[in-house]
Order: structure tokens, then C-alpha cells, then sequence
């Protein structure tokens, strides 16, 4: 089970595992880790569950779809090139140690 370690605007790291095939975002929320809302439960369609992905894993993931691209532009937290949408990224075995960083703010 792959090991993910988030960080919180503020410096709080949580590292937790995370089940092969499910979202950051689900993995994140159902082990308490604060700084993703998720309001629309993982449906790319509200963009509270931005997070930073660590610059030495963004190469590592599958490409942004233009949907979620359009979502991000929707971010209360500034849009960086580590942006993402944690419900769109789902954990592969692959991702064991990566670096997740929550925004300061997911809505206003």
C-alpha cells in the first residue's frame, strides 16, 4: 500500500497509506488529513480538493484532462505547476512516497 506524505500550509505533515486505485482525495478525507473539503464528493466539479503535488513527482503523473484544467482555473489558493485536483489522481504503487502540499484555502 503506497505511503503519501501531505503537508498542510502550515507545516503539519501527515504521512498515511492509501489503497491502490483510490483518489488522493478519498485516501486524504477518510484518513483525516485537513485541508481538502471535496464538496462534490470526487465529480471534478467544485475544485476544494486542490492540492500541490512536490515538484519530483509531477513528471509522475498522468497528464491534467482539459476538464480538470478548466477546474483548476476555479481555485480560491494560487494556481501553481504542481496544481492538481486530488479526487483526479488515483494512487498507483508507483506514488509510494510522494509529497502532497494543501493550500492555504479550499473555498472562501
Amino acid at each position: 500500500m503506497p505511503k503519501i506524505t501531505f503537508i498542510a500550509h502550515n507545516g503539519d505533515k501527515s504521512t498515511i497509506d492509501i489503497n491502490k486505485g483510490e483518489s488522493l482525495m478519498f485516501g486524504a478525507t477518510n484518513n483525516g488529513v485537513g485541508g481538502i473539503i471535496g464538496e462534490c464528493g470526487g465529480f471534478c466539479s467544485c475544485a476544494t480538493c486542490h492540492v500541490y503535488i512536490d515538484e519530483a513527482w509531477i513528471s509522475k503523473l498522468p497528464a491534467i484532462s482539459e476538464h480538470e484544467d478548466e477546474m483548476l482555473e476555479g481555485t480560491v489558493s494560487d494556481r501553481t505547476e504542481g496544481s492538481r485536483l486530488s479526487c483526479q489522481i488515483q494512487v498507483t504503487d508507483e506514488m509510494d512516497g510522494m509529497i502532497v502540499r494543501t493550500p492555504e484555502f479550499q473555498s472562501i
